[in-house]
């Protein structure tokens, strides 16, 4: 197939593109480029079958392929609270304009949601017929209610025009090719123990997040797609084994043998203080449930960030 991976450039876009291609499918890469590198396609370029097209999908998009994913949109709050705006016009100008191309050519397309859309969650874990609790004027709401008014698009189109799509809640994913600077708490947790800087937590540490490494992620969202066209979601992607910040902090300390101590500071505005997926869905409908434990994941994400550091 020709495959569109809008976002193609950024952590999740990269492994995906790089997975199709193994799979023997074409590749239309897409990015504008902001938070995304073309380091992280570096390996990918000279490939036949990968194509790169630098663009911003607030603008419409005319090509020719056959399945759209839509992981087009920053998903650090560093990023995405500091270009407010763009972010939420990423989500809906990209989210429309993708749609439209996959109505014209009768592709089927994915769209990248998060966990995010469940906000500060009174349920757990969270299982997709909950609704969520989101301030819709917060800080994050740019990016948590950009999402949320995404996936209402997907399935308006669905339902109006009969585009086949595909609805995927990603969970906190992390591995290699993260960026030094997302903000973005395994990132930052990995960087400042390899540097045996002090490890910022902001609150006390224990609310909790499910950490899913990169290549389980993208063989979800690579399962989704795949399914019949009736199955449409959406469907919670990620790791349910749940683990405090604070936890987190300590294992990387331990596995990196970091010198880092840790420092408690003031917890953001309206972040959540748990998130734990409930896979059921996904174990059912695609036969997927992550295989990658934390301290595997961890200990090749270290190595990564070891070389991006010595390299810089």
């Amino acid at each position: 197939m020709r495959i569109l991976v809008a976002g193609a450039a950024g952590f999740l876009g990269s492994h995906l593109s790089e997975e199709l291609i193994a799979q023997g499918h074409e590749v239309l890469g897409v990015d504008n480029l902001y938070t995304g590198s073309k380091e992280n396609i570096r390996n990918l370029l000279a490939n036949e079958r990968f194509e790169f097209m630098r663009h911003d999908v607030t603008h419409p998009l005319f090509v020719e392929v056959e399945a759209i994913y839509n992981l087009a949109c920053p998903a650090s709050p560093v990023h995405y609270q500091k270009y407010p705006v763009q972010t939420i016009k990423t989500s809906l100008l990209g989210s429309i304009n993708l749609l439209e191309l996959a109505k014209r050519t009768g592709a089927k397309i994915l769209q990248a949601s998060t966990s995010e859309i469940y906000g500060d969650p009174l349920v757990s874990p969270q299982r997709e017929d909950y609704w969520g609790n989101v301030n819709p004027i917060g800080l994050r709401a740019c990016y948590d209610e950009g999402k949320r008014a995404s996936e209402t698009l997907f399935f308006d189109y669905w339902r109006q025009y009969q585009v086949q799509i595909k609805v995927a809640r990603i969970f906190n994913t992390y591995g290699p090719r993260m960026a030094l600077d997302d903000g973005r708490v395994v990132s930052n947790f990995v960087v400042q123990a390899l540097q045996n800087q002090a490890i910022s937590i902001y609150g006390d540490g224990s609310q909790t997040r499910s950490f899913c490494f990169v290549s389980d992620l993208i063989q979800g969202l690579i399962k989704l797609m795949s399914t019949p066209d009736d199955f449409v979601g959406p469907i919670n992607l990620g790791n349910p084994v749940e683990f405090s910040i604070k936890q987190l902090a300590e294992t990387i300390i331990g596995l990196t043998g970091s010198n880092s101590e840790i420092t408690f500071h003031a917890l953001p505005s309206d972040d959540p203080k748990q998130r734990k997926p409930d896979i059921l869905n996904a174990e059912v409908s695609l036969d997927w449930k992550p295989s990658v434990n934390l301290e595997n994941g961890l200990n090749s994400t270290i190595t990564y960030f070891k070389k991006v550091l010595d390299a810089s």
